[in-house]
């Protein structure tokens, strides 16, 4: 709890039940969050790497491609859309029938990427979790529950490099998977 310098004047009584700064999760601190576990789940994620200024993603996209393809044949899944971006990527995903561990295969992937890049000085907190320091740590994922949601978040990770001024349309993006699935005609 945060201490009042003295001669500060109390804070305002909260406004409507219904304002989101009383609501109970927003004081709540995020470290209990637990990923659901819906086994053949299709799942949209966003990864990105620590350095949001990078373009280590297109520049080593054959690493990259190699870490997605091994991962892939260890421990299948199927890959719905996926766009690379300089410093993240989008991408949906399939898990098998049975299968609700999307979270190894993305620390598989980002372990192997890692390691297939040159040594680079790190902080003593990478260092202490075995980390090179290129990604950040976590990464984000919604289960898409309907036809309609999977449609839009494949659409969503066609168009983003015309939303990052990186594509004038999404077919110009080379990487992206718009060129295995996509419509020529599309958007």
């Amino acid at each position: 709890m945060l201490a009042r310098r003295s001669g500060a004047s109390a804070p305002p009584p909260p406004k409507a039940s219904n304002d989101f700064l009383t609501l109970p999760w927003f004081s709540e601190a995020m470290s209990n969050y637990i990923r659901p576990q819906i086994a053949g789940a299709c799942v949209f994620f966003t990864v990105t790497l620590a350095n949001r200024h990078s373009q280590l993603l297109t520049r080593e996209i054959a690493a990259l491609r190699a870490a997605v393809r091994r991962t892939k044949a260890e421990r299948p899944f199927a890959i719905d859309a996926w766009v690379v971006l300089p410093d993240h990527m989008h991408c949906v995903w399939t898990l098998p029938d049975g299968d609700r561990d999307f979270s190894t295969r993305w620390s598989v992937i980002k372990a192997r990427f890692s390691r297939a890049m040159p040594p680079t000085p790190r902080r003593p907190s990478h260092a202490a979790r075995r980390e090179h320091g290129i990604w950040q740590r976590r990464f984000w994922e919604h289960h898409l529950r309907s036809e309609a949601d999977k449609t839009a978040a494949i659409r969503y990770c066609w168009i983003n490099p015309v939303k990052h001024g990186l594509a004038a349309h999404p077919e110009a993006w080379p990487y992206s998977s718009i060129h295995r699935d996509g419509p020529a005609d599309w958007p």
